[in-house]
Order: structure tokens, then sequence, then C-alpha cells
């Protein structure tokens, strides 16, 4: 026994974290290979594989999408650096429970895609409406979803697809479709699922951005264009103007200011009705008599 601890001892133990290296984690091209996050590994090939899940907000620096999910896969391994690609996105619970109520009909759907980059896609939408609604309705709101989403993935390659879902083009297409069958409240990508990744490297189509019309300007005409007989750097006398001298004329001298007469305004006030009284109209006038002395 007393061996066996001493042959123990002369082992050194070896600290596995210090073995292990930090490895930057870099986001697809799609999101402009922007860091997003780090991890530890002893080696290179244990990187390989893992997940990481990122919000949208943190990408895109918009709190509106800080309801959605991306999850990126590593894909390749340069230095210290790990590329990745997307593995699929989602929706927070807490959102999507908001969006559903009582009295009101859901509807839900799985569709797998194949892009036009041969990438295999698994899509699953889900829809709200305002009441309830009976299954025949249901079934036709599905089949307006699965044929939009069908066209739309054939059409794209997987990173087009994925941004159109992002930004909420796929879900305003199903919405216009539907407005035939039912007025639809709300329509959203519940969920994406990347299960087999492109195999056919086509170059992804710029987002075109709508170019406001400038505003119309009036164009002012050249010296060039008013006089076409000029030619450039020849120097143009003009003729000499002569001045004639006129004779200083005498300033005339400064009237006397007339003194404004003043009139002064009379106003007449009206004159006061006598009133009579019954009184004074039936009392005789008096005459004073002279007292002789």
């Amino acid at each position: 026994m007393a061996k066996a601890r001493s042959r123990a001892a002369a082992k050194k133990v070896k600290d596995k974290w210090k073995a292990k290296t930090w490895y930057q984690i870099l986001a697809p091209p799609l999101f402009d290979t922007v860091p997003i996050a780090e991890t530890l590994a002893d080696r290179p090939s244990n990187v390989m594989g893992r997940i990481t899940e990122v919000s949208l907000q943190d990408l895109t620096n918009d709190f509106r999408k800080s309801h959605v999910k991306l999850f990126f896969k590593v894909s390749s391994v340069e230095e210290k650096q790990a590329h990745t690609q997307i593995d699929g996105t989602a929706l927070t619970s807490d959102y999507v429970r908001r969006m559903i109520r009582r009295r009101r009909s859901r509807i839900d759907g799985v569709y797998d895609v194949t892009t036009r980059d041969g990438a295999l896609l698994r899509v699953k939408p889900f829809a709200t409406t305002e009441k309830r609604i009976q299954s025949s309705q249901k079934k036709a709101i599905r089949e307006v979803m699965r044929k939009t989403i069908l066209d739309s993935g054939a059409a794209q390659t997987l990173n087009e697809f994925i941004r159109d879902a992002l930004d909420g083009k796929v879900g305003s297409d199903i919405y216009k479709n539907c407005k035939n069958l039912y007025p639809v409240k709300r329509i959203e990508i519940a969920k994406t699922e990347v299960i087999r990744q492109p195999t056919i490297q086509i170059e992804d189509r710029k987002p075109v951005k709508e170019e406001e019309p400038a505003p119309s300007t009036e164009v002012e005409k050249t010296a060039e264009e008013k006089e076409p007989g000029k030619v450039e750097g020849a120097v143009v006398e003009k003729p000499e103007e002569t001045v004639e001298e006129k004779p200083a004329e005498e300033e005339p001298a400064p009237a006397k200011k007339e003194k404004k007469k003043t009139t002064k305004k009379t106003t007449k006030k009206p004159a006061k009705a006598k009133k009579e009284t019954k009184k004074a109209a039936s009392k005789p006038k008096t005459k004073k008599k002279a007292v002789e002395e």
C-alpha cells in the first residue's frame, strides 16, 4: 500500500483547463461575418459541430427583432477562428403565447423545401385568426401556405429564403394569398431547420433598395450656352466708357418750416331738453308788485 501511494504522489497532476484555448466564433457571410461568441477547446477538432444561439437583435441592433433566435453550427476552424453556417431559426415561446388567445384558431404547418442551391429546409409556419373557423377553412389555408412556401423556396437560395423569412416577406405573401379564403390576422414563421446544407455554390442576389426620386431642379444655363461665340481661354477686351463731368449743382437753401396752424376743435354739447312737469304747467306766473315808498 505504501508503494502505491508513493507512485501516485510521484505522478504529476495535469490541469486540463490550462491546455485549453479560446476560439472566436464568427457568423456566416449572410450576417457580415461578425464575431458572435467564444468557446474553449483543447484542440480544433473538438470545436467542429458545436452550435451557438444568438438573438437577431445582437446582430442587427434592432430591438424589434429580439424575439427571433438564430442557431449557428461550426463548419470549419482556421487558427483561432471558427466559421459557422446557419442551422435554423426560431421564435421565443413568450412571443408565440402572446399571439394566441381564447376563442381564436391557430393553423400550423410543416413543409420540407428544397432551395435553388440544393439545400433541404424544414419550415414550420403558423397563422392566427380573429375568430374560430371551420376545419375546411383551416385545410384551405394550409394548402395556400404550402404552395407559397414551396414556390418561394424553389426560386431562391438558402440565404435568400432565410433573409425573406426573417424580414417577414414570406409571411406577407401568405397573408395576401389567404385574403380570398379568410381574413387571417397574422402569419409567422415559427421555426426553420436546415436538414441539408447547399450542394451548389450560387451567388446570392443582393436586396434591391428602392431609390427615392430626386427633386426636380432647374438647370442653370452656363456662360457658354448664353454666348456660343466665346472661345475658352480668349480674353475679351471691353470698350472704355467715357464719363462726362457734370457741373456741380448748387444746393438749394433750406426752406423755412411753416408753422402749422393749429385749429381748435370746438365741440358743442347737445342742449338738454327741458322737462316740463305737471306742477309747473298748473301754477300760474305771479308778478311782483312794486312797493311804493
